[in-house]
Order: C-alpha cells, then sequence, then structure tokens
C-alpha cells in the first residue's frame, strides 16, 4: 500500500476543495473523493456573491459580518477574472412594515415591523467601516426619480441608499481551489463515494466507491448537507450535532433592466431579495429559504417558490414578473446549524468539531471560505505537521493580474487570436483569466479550435475541461465549468451531450 495520506478530505464544495487546496501549500499529502462532479452541490447554487450579509446586522452576527467584509476584498484580488465589484441598490419604502421580530425590534421595541431610513442608513455605515474596505467605493443616498437605477421601478421608491459587494463564479470559485490543490500534489477524486471510513492503527482506512481503499493520518468531513449522514453512516459514528436543511431556490429571467447595477429589495416578510444582472442577457432573482426533507432528496424551485420570487420582484419592477418568464430554476440546500431561529435568522457563521483527527465543518458560506480552510488547518496542523497559512497572498489559477485588468488582458488576447471577438476574449478571460492562452494553445484560426457548439463553446475548450477541469458531462460543462447552457439551444445542447456521452 502507498504512503497514507496526511489528510483526506470528504466533499468537492467550496470548503472541502478550500482546505484540500490549503493543506496540499502546506507540503501536506491530500487526497479528496466527492460522490458527485466537483462543486455539483450547494456551492454551485449560491447567490454569487461575496459579501457581509447585511441583514445578518440586524440579528447581531457582528463578528460573522465582520470576518465576511474582511475577505471580500482579498477573495477580489485573488481571483480577479471570476470576481468583480457590484453596486446594489436599496430602495427604500417608508409604508412598509415587516411580520417577522429581530434581536433589534425585542431591545427597542418601537422598532417592531419597521426599518427606517436611518437605521438602514446605520447599518450601511457599519457595513462600510467593519472590514476594511479599501477599494470598493462606500455607500451613497441615491435619488431614484432620476437615472436608469429609478426608470425600470414604481413610481412608489423614489430615494435609495446605494452600497458596494463582490459577485463571482461560484462553482468556478470550487474547481479552481480544486486545479490548485491538484496542481499542489492533491489527488481529486470526482464521481468517488467514500463508503467506509474506521480507524486502526493510528491511521485512518477509507474504502472508495469500486473497492480502493487509502489510508490517512487525518480525516475533513466537509459533506454539506450530507455531513451528519457520513458521520452516522461511512464513519460510524453515533452521535452528530443537529443541523437544518434550507432549501434556496433561483429563478432566471430575461434582464429586466439594462445597467450594471444590481438591487436588494425587502419584502413584509422580513425577508429580502437580489435581483443581478446576470450573463449578460438575463436576470437573477433569489433567494427563497425553506426547510428541505433531507440531503438525499434533490433540490428543486418548486411552483411555490418560483410564484413567490415573481411576486416579490414585481412588488419592485414596474413592469411584474411572471413565472411564464422564467427560463432556469437551480436550487441548494443549505446545512445551517439548528440554533432554534426561523430559516432567514439561522446564524450562517460555520463551526468546527473535531475528535482527534477527525474534523467535521458545518455550515459557512463561500465568503468566509479560505477562512475556514485556514481555521481548520490551525486545529490540524500540530496532529499532522505542514508550513503556516499562505492563501491569503496567493491567487487562483488565471487570477495573476490586477483587479482592474480584466479589459486589458481581454485586449491582448485578441491581438494574439485575432478570431476572436470582443465578447468571446471577454468571456474567456471572466472564466479562464491568464489561463485562456493555455487553452487557446497554437490556435492560428477559429477552426483550429475544433468542432464549435454554439455560444463560442468549442471542442478544444471541452478537452480542456475535460483534462483540467474533471468535466465528464454537458451538465458539467452548461452549468457548473460555464452558464453556456443558457445561451444554447435545445439542439446544441443535446449535441454536445452526444459528444461527451453524457
Amino acid at each position: 500500500m502507498s504512503r497514507p495520506f496526511d489528510l483526506f478530505v470528504i466533499g468537492g464544495g467550496v470548503n472541502g476543495t478550500g482546505i484540500a487546496r490549503d493543506a496540499a501549500g502546506r507540503g501536506l499529502k491530500v487526497g479528496l473523493a466527492e460522490k458527485g462532479d466537483i462543486a455539483s452541490g450547494t456551492s454551485s447554487a449560491s447567490t454569487k456573491l461575496f459579501h457581509g450579509g447585511l441583514r445578518y446586522l440586524e440579528y447581531g452576527e457582528i463578528a460573522l459580518v465582520r470576518h465576511a467584509l474582511e475577505e471580500r476584498e482579498r477573495l477580489w484580488a485573488l481571483m480577479p477574472h471570476i470576481a468583480r465589484p457590484m453596486r446594489f441598490i436599496l430602495p427604500l419604502d417608508a409604508s412598509m412594515r415587516f411580520d417577522t421580530a429581530t434581536p433589534i425590534s425585542r431591545l427597542m421595541p418601537w422598532l417592531r415591523g419597521k426599518r427606517p431610513a436611518w437605521m438602514i442608513r446605520a447599518g450601511l455605515f457599519m457595513y462600510d467601516h467593519l472590514g476594511g474596505r479599501e477599494r470598493l467605493p462606500a455607500t451613497q443616498r441615491l435619488d431614484l426619480r432620476s437615472g436608469p437605477e429609478g426608470a425600470v421601478l414604481k413610481d412608489t421608491y423614489r430615494t435609495a441608499f446605494e452600497y458596494s459587494d463582490v459577485w463571482v463564479d461560484d462553482a468556478r470559485l470550487v474547481v479552481l481551489n480544486a486545479r490548485d490543490a491538484a496542481h499542489r500534489g492533491a489527488e481529486i477524486m470526482p464521481r468517488t463515494a467514500v463508503t467506509g471510513a474506521r480507524q486502526s492503527d493510528g491511521l485512518w482506512h477509507i474504502t472508495l466507491e469500486g473497492g480502493r481503499e487509502v489510508t490517512a493520518r487525518a480525516l475533513v468531513n466537509a459533506g454539506g448537507p450530507f455531513v451528519t449522514e457520513l458521520l452516522r453512516g461511512p464513519i460510524g459514528k453515533n452521535a452528530a450535532p443537529a443541523i437544518r436543511l434550507v432549501r434556496g431556490s433561483h429563478i432566471v429571467v430575461p434582464k429586466l433592466f439594462t445597467h450594471d447595477k444590481s438591487y436588494f429589495f425587502q419584502g413584509p416578510d422580513g425577508r429580502i431579495i437580489f435581483a443581478i444582472p446576470y450573463e449578460g442577457d438575463f436576470t437573477l432573482l433569489g433567494t427563497t429559504e425553506a426547510e428541505h426533507p433531507s440531503p438525499d432528496v434533490r433540490p428543486e424551485a418548486d411552483a411555490e417558490e418560483i410564484a413567490y420570487l415573481c411576486r416579490f420582484a414585481s412588488r419592485y419592477f414596474r413592469e411584474p414578473v411572471t413565472p411564464d418568464e422564467v427560463v432556469w430554476t437551480y436550487s441548494g440546500v443549505r446545512p445551517l446549524q439548528d440554533d432554534g431561529q426561523e430559516a432567514s435568522a439561522a446564524t450562517r457563521d460555520y463551526r468546527l468539531e473535531r475528535e482527534g483527527t477527525l474534523l467535521s465543518v458545518y455550515g459557512g458560506k463561500i465568503t468566509t471560505y479560505r477562512r475556514l480552510a485556514e481555521d481548520a488547518m490551525a486545529q490540524l496542523t500540530p496532529l499532522i505537521g505542514g508550513t503556516g497559512p499562505w492563501t491569503g497572498s496567493a491567487p487562483l489559477p488565471g487570477g495573476d493580474f490586477p483587479v482592474d485588468g480584466g479589459p486589458e488582458l481581454a485586449g491582448e488576447l485578441r491581438a494574439e487570436y485575432p478570431f476572436l471577438t470582443e465578447a468571446w476574449a471577454a468571456r474567456l478571460i471572466r472564466s479562464y483569466g491568464t489561463d485562456a492562452r493555455s487553452l487557446l494553445g497554437g490556435a492560428t484560426t477559429e477552426a483550429d479550435l475544433g468542432r464549435p457548439f454554439g455560444a463560442t463553446l468549442t471542442e478544444r475548450e471541452v478537452d480542456y475541461l475535460r483534462n483540467r477541469e474533471w468535466a465528464a458531462t454537458a451538465e458539467d460543462v452548461l452549468w457548473r465549468r460555464s452558464k453556456l447552457g443558457l445561451h444554447m439551444s435545445v439542439e446544441e445542447r443535446a449535441a454536445l451531450a452526444d459528444h461527451m456521452g453524457g
């Protein structure tokens, strides 16, 4: 049997791949198994934001918001190809009353059911200053009666606050963490379930789907919604902390506005949704929060969730949004700590539980994934060795260029490959950054890239995704490694599936 892994990770979501990358970069021998595709679960079904969570301030989650805001600009700098700054418009509605109570309203009963403008401005002031904001612009007041931001909203909304956060391609974030882990020596095993894990003679003996057995000095359970099932099943622990499964669904509709800013909408039920420009031609609306029965039940947006998001958006937009406009939906299951609160109020902070050389990950959000990985390794390095923290200044693959350097990089790519259109070059840079040259190789004409599948997807890019990023099916390519499925016809998507064998 080969030398044991220093660390074996179960779970190919953002937390699992983040821990694997961090550990591999510390000189440790790392393995990672994921029963599905990389990022095939919750980590590709987020609202796609690096953000502090403005609404969590209302629930007293000051530390969570601060830690997330501290990470926000750092992560943008480390992955400027897949992340970009975004301004958010928060319209004010003095007539709105909210059904839910919060810790703040319990302390100040006269605020129950209200979020007055001064309270929102105070929260945004904290949001601007809690996390050491440097490059992102500060909050400002906005007159909606002039400008494109208000033109698409109902006349009721005359004033708004505008603040900053960062958009990120969540699925590519996970894949690039896995890629960097592999580059640093980790063995990444997608579509490989862990069927058993037992301790013997100071090692974990881990049985993988297909019968392979490996050993490891330490084991990380980063199974996301499956974290307790893994503990009670393959790992064989009788007791496991309670978690609650909350489904978040999003819908995509043809674009509702032409500017590049997003909206933060408040609802009378106390919840919020975002309306975000998406893939050029669309608007993303989400998210819902509904209890989910089991991690084994595939999360899908039901008719009520779709109707809820349409009603919510229609409260604000001048033109109503209807379910028949929806072109795509996606849903993910968040494994939240069971703190006894309503789903919308349940903490998004993470918890790491260690029992000897077993570490289990509960909760978390994509904004704090890198910090979570550092915290996990701080618990494990005394047991298995390894060097110190390093990920805070190391770009993800393809991200080794300035945060404002994307347009220049795309221009350079077009100069080197004159057959690329402006939109095509921009897409390649947004997906691959400086690695776009590696994908294109020595091509001198579009024909050199092989068979075209539509929406600028070529056989060369498909081969790259297969060979470098573990893509095995059309779904992997069209809905995770990219969102080109939104821009392709049914026939084009079927042709790619036939080409890839599934």
